[in-house]
């Protein structure tokens, strides 16, 4: 039997989706990097409405041959909205798809307001975001012990602004491991405040189209941060890791396998 057979035939053996939005982190890019309960749904779903300026379409192998595809990345909330709510009341299952996790900068938050005002059930399903996915493709912990154990998600004011109290150069004053989204054009603004604090040596990670067949990792000092970015014109879908725990790190233990600590589960060894 094909793939495309088998995923099919797993999908006609899975309960019936119930009418309802879906709202699916997509992870980066990577098809293997999506959860178990998002690949189930995809294979199931009637209508998959897709951001597919940010999710590559290799996110959608394992869908119906029948499903309604739908691309939004031209589309307003007040396209896309009518779409949802009409096919749920058509008794179909939908799916949002969106890029990495719909908890961090997804805008799905006026998505479920107004899927709540038509009165349309919607489950959100949690995705990877780009910072694991970076953390994992560099095989480094952002906590490590006696160096780092705050991880900062955040992004520079643009067109969507910060809050004051949450500047980039008030957050940078931890010295944590701080993962930069939505900044590349204007990552000169982020360089400079990130210098205020952090050392101009502190590594950076520019994670570029995470999970796509075009991925690109480049690790550099932070005050090549910015110069880099250009050469390389890495304008959007850039991620930006800046955190000590990136360079090379002094042995620490932790305490939770250490012989010498006890806990619950484990009496100390000595």
């Amino acid at each position: 039997m094909s793939n495309a057979a088998s995923q099919l035939a797993d999908a006609k053996a899975l309960p019936t989706l119930a009418p309802a939005v879906y709202i699916v982190g997509a992870g980066p890019g990577d098809p293997e990097l999506l959860t178990v309960k998002a690949q189930k749904i995809l294979a199931q779903a009637d209508a998959i409405l897709f951001a597919d300026s940010l999710v590559p379409e290799q996110i959608l192998e394992g869908v119906r041959q029948d499903a309604e595809i739908i691309p939004t990345a031209n589309q307003t909330l007040e396209e896309i909205l009518p779409i949802m709510v009409e096919r749920v009341r058509q008794r179909k299952s939908v799916v949002r798809l969106h890029s990495g996790d719909p908890s961090l900068y997804s805008a799905i938050g006026e998505q479920i307001a107004a899927l709540a005002q038509a009165e349309i059930p919607f489950e959100v399903i949690p995705g990877i975001s780009a910072f694991q996915a970076a953390a994992a493709k560099l095989g480094v912990e952002l906590t490590v012990p006696g160096l780092v154990q705050t991880i900062i998600l955040t992004r520079i004011s643009g067109r969507t602004q910060v809050p004051e109290k949450e500047e980039l150069s008030s957050l940078a004053a931890h010295q944590a491991s701080l993962c930069l989204y939505l900044s590349a054009r204007h990552v000169e603004a982020a360089q400079n405040q990130l210098t205020q604090h952090y050392t101009a040596d502190t590594p950076v990670a520019i994670c570029y189209r995470l999970g796509w067949p075009d991925e690109r990792i480049l690790l550099v000092p932070l005050h090549q941060m910015a110069a880099v970015t250009r050469e390389e014109k890495l304008i959007r879908t850039t991620l930006y890791v800046i955190s000590p725990a990136l360079g090379k790190v002094e042995k620490a233990r932790s305490r939770l396998y250490h012989p010498e600590h006890s806990h619950l589960f484990r009496r100390k060894s000595y």
